[in-house]
């Protein structure tokens, strides 16, 4: 499978299991010093790869490419190791974080991937003049990052890498929601593996 139909899959997949809704989120991989990017307003589900938008990694916008290209772009100019990057509105997620408070997953297996999760908050008014290097610099310590209010950005070699890192978060964020709901965790408690 090419970058461009991975790209198209696992962007289906994020609006197939919820992370999305049909015209939300975007996706991107490097390829020869550029990177490709969903258009803005792109709908996962007629999504083709014709419809992908080059990007340079200089500043010059492109009027077809997601509204978040230019975090796309700082992503990999900070991180040497990012090969794509995911941007996705995981509702456990965002919901669990919307106190601005880093996210602590409850799980052994989020715990083992991310013990902890930043969460940026970052005014809405402002946001595409300040998201950029506050994602990137994140994502240059951490797998994953959380917008509050607004969702997660995860970076990796592949994109298949990126979409285990918000699939995962979210399913973390979903225990830990749950197991409040059940009472059977609190903020209080400290499950932090040794």
């Amino acid at each position: 499978m090419d970058n461009k139909e991975a790209l198209i899959r696992f962007y289906r997949l994020l609006r197939q299991y919820g992370h999305n809704d049909s015209h939300s989120g975007n996706i991107s991989y490097l390829h020869d010093g550029d990177f490709f990017v969903t258009p803005t307003g792109a709908c996962a589900d007629t999504l083709e790869s014709k419809d992908l938008v080059r990007c340079t990694m200089d500043d010059t916008p492109v009027t077809a490419a997601s509204l978040d290209q230019h975090a796309h772009r700082a992503i990999y100019r900070h991180n040497p190791e990012a090969r794509a990057v995911i941007h996705c509105h995981n509702p456990y997620t965002v919901a669990l974080t919307l106190n601005g408070e880093d996210f602590i997953p409850v799980d052994l297996e989020g715990q083992y991937y991310f013990p902890r999760v930043p969460v940026i908050s970052i005014s809405f008014k402002t946001y595409f003049e300040h998201s950029p290097i506050l994602i990137a610099t994140a994502l240059a310590e951490y797998p994953v990052v959380v917008v509050r209010g607004h969702g997660v950005y995860a970076q990796g070699e592949s994109i298949e890498t990126a979409y285990k890192w918000v699939c995962s978060l979210e399913q973390s964020a979903k225990t830990a929601f749950l197991a409040r709901q059940a009472g059977t965790f609190s903020d209080d408690h400290d499950l932090t593996l040794e």
